[in-house]
This record gives C-alpha cells, sequence and structure tokens, in this order.
C-alpha cells in the first residue's frame, strides 16, 4: 500500500548525512542517491531498538539525512501551487517549515525499517539535463516485492543537486500533498493550515488524506 511503504521512499530519498562538502559539491545526483543508502546503514544498523525508544534522537538523524539535499522551499512551492502566487514571503517560510516538520515526524517510523541493499539505484535513461534530471532505483521491501522510486532533482545557483519530489509507482509526493494542501485552503485558509501543521503536526497530514478518501 502506498501509504504504507512511502515512508521508507521519502525518508530514504531527501540527503545524505555528514557528507563533506567539497564532495557534495562534485556529486551527481545518482552518486548522491547512492550515498544515501550508506549513509543510512552506517545511522540506523544496530540502533533501531534505541531508536524506537528515543523519538528525538530519531528525529534528529532524520533532519541530518534530509535536510542537506531536501530542497525544502522549492519543494513547499510546488505543493502550495496556485496559492504559492499569493503568499507572503513569511506565509511561505513558515509553510515549508512545518510541512517538513510534519512530515519527517510522520515518517520517522520508516527510517528504522530501512535495511542495507534494500535501495538499487538503476541505470539513467538518456543524457542528464544541466539544470533537473530523474534518478530512477528499486526499492526491494521487506516481503520482497519490488517498489518502483524516481526522485527528481533540480540544481541550485549554488550548483548543488537537490531533491524536491519522489515518484513511487507513478504517484508524485507533490502532486498527492498539493491536491490535499489545495482542498485544505479552500475550506479555511492559508494562515488557518499553517498554524494547524505548527501545532498538530503529522495529525493534520493525516486528516487531510482522510477527507480526501472520503472519510473512508
Amino acid at each position: 500500500m502506498l501509504l504504507r511503504t512511502i515512508a521508507l521512499a521519502l525518508v530514504f530519498s531527501f540527503g545524505i548525512a555528514s557528507a563533506p562538502k567539497a564532495r557534495a559539491d562534485v556529486q551527481t545526483p545518482d552518486a548522491v542517491v547512492q550515498g544515501i543508502a550508506d549513509e543510512l546503514g552506517k545511522a540506523i544498523v544496530g540502533h533501531k531498538d534505541e531508536l524506537k525508544a528515543d523519538r528525538d534522537k530519531l528525529i534528529k538523524i532524520i533532519d541530518g539525512i534530509l535536510l542537506p539535499r531536501f530542497d525544502i522551499d522549492y519543494a513547499s512551492i510546488l505543493v502550495l501551487g496556485q496559492y504559492a502566487r499569493t503568499a507572503t514571503p513569511e506565509q511561505r517560510a513558515r509553510f515549508a517549515k512545518a510541512f517538513y516538520n510534519s512530515i519527517a515526524h510522520r515518517y520517522a517510523e520508516g527510517l528504522l525499517n530501512y535495511t542495507r541493499g534494500a535501495v538499487r539505484v538503476l541505470p539513467t535513461k538518456g543524457e542528464m539535463s544541466d539544470k533537473r534530471t530523474i534518478v530512477r532505483t528499486e526499492v526491494v521491501l521487506d516481503d520482497g516485492k519490488k517498489l518502483a522510486v524516481d526522485y527528481a532533482f533540480r540544481k541550485t545557483r549554488e550548483g548543488e543537486w537537490k531533491a524536491y519530489d519522489v515518484v513511487i509507482e507513478g504517484i508524485s509526493y507533490i502532486t498527492n500533498y498539493r491536491n490535499q494542501v489545495g482542498a485544505e485552503i479552500q475550506k479555511s485558509n492559508l494562515d488557518a493550515l499553517i498554524s494547524r501543521l505548527e501545532t498538530q503536526g503529522d495529525k493534520v497530514l493525516d486528516s487531510m488524506e482522510h477527507d480526501q478518501k472520503g472519510g473512508q
């Protein structure tokens, strides 16, 4: 099921912990993704019980993995969609931070399901653009099922490659949450949604998802 398996893919997709900056500056997107797998293995293997009991420490690890390689501001603008054009810089910044924190807390447990060798980076199709590219991977779940997961990268003004979207079995993280966020803003307003994300976090994501499914 997408919602159960997206945890591993999202947590895996956006970062490489403790990577030396000089090395990160020259890494191609597929090299970044391969490096993520190695770093996650070092962070998680042998520490699962400890991290399961210490959620704060787990969140800090997630922050260390996600933040260096995830373009939070750009992804948040895409999630806001048409509402990004009328949002103030302060609203966009607050939304970006609150939305990221909600995602990180919601999928924290997914990081503990990571096992070394569970992700295979596939060969690149065609030539890589100098601005944007897709990294294709295959995730092997605990039950042996293989999941197609693509990561969208863009090159920043500083010349770094950062991820901003993950597409699981053809379903885009950006598009999925854009629909939910748009519906939530229509019911109230952007400020109300930001405040809820800041105070209720991942519970708001659960609520939006429930509403999108029609309450089922």
